[in-house]
């Protein structure tokens, strides 16, 4: 019963938020809420919710003064001379704009914090697919799906998570499985070519002088398969007529803001201060020399008051990023209800005994293939630590029944970390959908078909180099 009603807990939330008939808080609340009064579990709701807000309090945190603080970062123009940088780089050409936010991604993701990688990869892009009239959903499906592939990193989680349950050496399950994860990042790589391709047919692609003018003037946006230059205007920085993507409000948008040299908020004469203060964070995260949140929280306030010692000043700026911080901090609580309630009930213990005992008997030598196939559903509908912690080791005892090494359940167990990261259940993902003014479902929905495939192609690839 309780594997029946979990599952169709998840499959009634994400119908509902890609049908958009709930925003993500309200579903994330009281869909739980009601499935936890249909089980019979009402009177421990709040306790479940209590549970599950715990957990996630230090995310929220680091993610509520992160935001603050990359937010600044902005305001000064730390991020302007690599705006400008992508912008010459991609020459205005969509498919190099798409591929870029691929590398972008990737690179930034070696510090091994989603959160933090696509704040970084958002800030950079986001003003550019908006200037051109792109697709919002293409940028946070490929960053999602890069940061993904790279999520394996042993200091990204999954790998020591999987480590530590099974008692193995993070570099036996993360080593061998490079060729495989260097295969699935190939394939980010060629989507986004792929996606960017469609992206020029269907909107053409600007020189880069048309790029750079003011929003309020009328640029040629140029068919991509030849053909008369037609004038088009742009508003709000996107072009009239033009689909930029899911969740983009027409006239919202503050445009080209990024590139903006004559914004108040800038502090040119700060700029090596910003940028070794974001050095020294992002360095002292990887070493972990204090907890993330403690981190952003010093930084914020060092941030906010070297750039700008006025009170009413820092009030601003605070307040000018109210609304990210209101959102995401405002996301992850509500998915906090949302995990609460699932293993609160045990609903996560049910389907996930219900999968592995659905595994047929034949297929035991199997056991690291089914492991990679099923890393997809679970890792997308549970966290990494319910995955890890709770399937992985029922996994890994029954495919050593078969014969089948430890470390192959676990490396197999990372083929679904590009699928994991678009999860509902990850608190960053609401950090890129928020920052880029996409829809949750429109990202869903986008992206989960791509992510997928590039998880079975890493695991293709590891078949096929007899990784797993």
């Amino acid at each position: 019963m309780l594997t029946v009603l979990g599952f169709a807990m998840i499959a009634t939330f994400l119908v509902l938020i890609m049908m958009k008939k709930m925003s993500p808080i309200a579903a994330l609340v009281l869909i739980p809420a009601l499935f936890c009064v249909a089980v019979g579990q009402g009177a421990q709701l709040g306790d479940y919710v209590i549970e599950g807000v715990g957990k996630l309090a230090p995310t929220a945190a680091m993610l509520m003064f992160a935001i603050v603080y990359f937010g600044v970062m902005i305001d000064v123009g730390l991020f302007d001379p690599i705006v400008r940088g992508i912008l010459r780089f991609c020459k205005a050409d969509p498919v190099r704009v798409v591929v870029g936010t691929a590398v972008l991604a990737a690179i930034v993701s070696l510090d091994g914090d989603g959160s933090t990688t696509f704040m970084i990869t958002v800030s950079a892009m986001y003003p550019l697919y908006k200037r051109l009239g792109m697709s919002l959903v293409v940028m946070t499906g490929v960053a999602a799906t890069a940061n993904g592939v790279m999520n394996t990193l042993p200091w990204g989680g999954p790998t020591a998570r999987a480590a530590t349950a099974l008692k193995l050496d993070a570099a036996d399950i993360f080593v061998p499985m490079i060729p495989a994860l260097g295969v699935g990042l190939l394939f980010v790589f060629a989507l986004a070519y792929v996606l960017g391709r469609r992206e020029r047919k269907r909107i053409g692609y600007l020189t880069l002088d048309e790029a750079l003018v003011p929003e309020t003037e009328t640029v040629l946006v140029a068919a991509g398969g030849g053909g008369t230059d037609t004038p088009k205007k742009t508003v709000g920085g996107s072009t009239e007529g033009t689909d930029t993507g899911a969740g983009a409000a027409a006239g919202d948008d503050e445009g080209f803001q990024g590139l903006d040299p004559n914004r108040p908020t800038l502090r040119p004469k700060l700029y090596w201060f910003n940028a070794g203060l974001t050095i020294v964070l992002l360095t002292a995260m990887i070493l972990e020399l204090l907890p993330i949140p403690v981190l952003f929280l010093l930084g914020a306030a060092l941030a906010l008051t070297v750039n700008y010692p006025n009170m009413t000043e820092q009030k601003a700026r605070i307040a000018a990023h109210a609304d990210n911080v209101l959102n995401v901090s405002g996301m992850v609580f509500a998915a906090a209800v949302f995990t609460g309630v699932l293993t609160g009930t045990g609903m996560v213990e049910h389907m996930a005994d219900w999968l592995v005992g659905a595994i047929p008997e034949g297929m035991g030598s199997h056991m690291a293939v089914v492991t990679g196939v099923l890393s997809l559903p679970l890792t997308y509908f549970m966290s990494n630590d319910g995955f890890y912690f709770g399937v992985l080791p029922v996994l890994a005892e029954a495919g050593a029944a078969h014969g089948v090494s430890p470390l192959e359940i676990a490396r197999a167990s990372l083929v679904g970390q590009a699928l994991h990261m678009s999860s509902p259940l990850v608190p960053a993902v609401y950090v890129l959908v928020g920052m880029a003014k996409v829809e949750f479902g429109d990202h869903t929905r986008f992206t989960v078909k791509w992510a997928a495939l590039t998880s079975l192609v890493v695991l293709a690839a590891g078949i096929l180099f007899g990784i797993i």
